[in-house]
């Protein structure tokens, strides 16, 4: 364990296959929402930057995208792009599996941590799913046989169990340093791009089946009035009738979503939100290199 009178600092990136559990991991860890979350793979399109800081030293976690082989379209292509640039220049890795499920993607997330070097530990998550617990052993010797992981072990990010413990082996890991970002600092995100994340949060829990990957949010205002924030937002999708299932009828569809995004923005925030959306339709935005590029998804 880190010793009290030597500080560590260092970066941690969470990697794995989609819905593993690597944003609510990250969230668990932090001790606050920081990454959006649902049931839908390929929830997380961006790198987020989550920091803990303790007396012992601060933890930079980094919240990747799934890596995997689904799809060619740019989107794809940015998302595996974003995840493993993300693990190039960190200290540890936590590579996230589920538990009693192996699968390619699994295994190609493993040869890309094979092939970069960095320590990892390796996390079993959704111990708490596994009805018989018996068959966890010798999956957990299986996978620990597949590289030489730092350590090995079994979490649930919904119930917390064994969080604490994956934090400490973290820190413990990491080379001593001063504290890099100043201890009230939870990430280097602007206050805006957290607005447009928990609107499309809201889209992908509603919209599971019908258009999680044709929509994207824009934020085109975001200002500051008092307790008050104002906050105009744009809804991108690619087909008019995507546009229509969001707005629903006589607008009672959107005019949900806004106002279940609008009390986790206040939440989060910790001030009054004022929201108003718009839906828009732009073709094909997430095979287009440049519309990707214009809605935030740059390099």
């Amino acid at each position: 364990m880190a010793e009290k009178n030597r500080n560590r600092c260092g970066y941690c990136a969470i990697v794995g296959r989609p819905n593993v559990g690597k944003s609510t991991l990250l969230n668990r860890l932090i001790g606050q929402k920081l990454a959006i979350t649902s049931r839908k793979p390929q929830t997380t399109r961006h790198s987020i930057l989550g920091v803990k800081t303790t007396e012992q030293g601060q933890v930079i976690y980094v919240d990747t995208p799934g890596i995997h082989q689904r799809g060619d379209q740019a989107m794809n292509k940015y998302l595996n792009r974003t995840a493993k640039t993300a693990l190039a220049d960190v200290d540890l890795l936590v590579f996230v599996v589920e538990a009693n499920r192996w699968t390619d993607e699994d295994a190609a997330v493993l040869q890309t941590i094979k092939n970069i070097g960095t320590p990892t530990i390796l996390v079993v998550n959704k111990v708490d799913t596994v009805k018989e617990k018996q068959s966890l052993l010798p999956f957990l010797s299986e996978i620990a046989a597949k590289h030489p992981f730092e350590e090995v072990i079994p979490l649930s990010t919904m119930s917390g169990d064994n969080a604490d413990m994956l934090g400490k082996q973290v820190l413990a890991r990491l080379p001593e340093s001063e504290n890099f970002f100043p201890e009230d600092q939870l990430t280097d995100r602007p206050e805006r791009f957290f607005a447009a994340e928990l609107i499309r949060e809201q889209l992908t829990r509603r919209y599971a089946k019908e258009i999680p990957y044709a929509l994207t949010v824009e934020i085109e205002k975001f200002e500051q009035e008092g307790n008050l924030y104002r906050i105009n937002a744009l809804v991108w999708v690619e087909r008019p009738g995507q546009k229509n299932i969001i707005i629903g009828s006589k607008g009672a569809a959107l005019k949900e979503v806004a106002k279940q995004a609008r009390l986790e923005m206040e939440k989060f925030f910790g001030t009054k939100v004022f929201l108003t959306i718009w839906v828009k339709v732009k073709k094909s935005w997430s095979s287009d290199e440049s519309a990707l590029i214009r809605l935030g998804y740059g390099d």
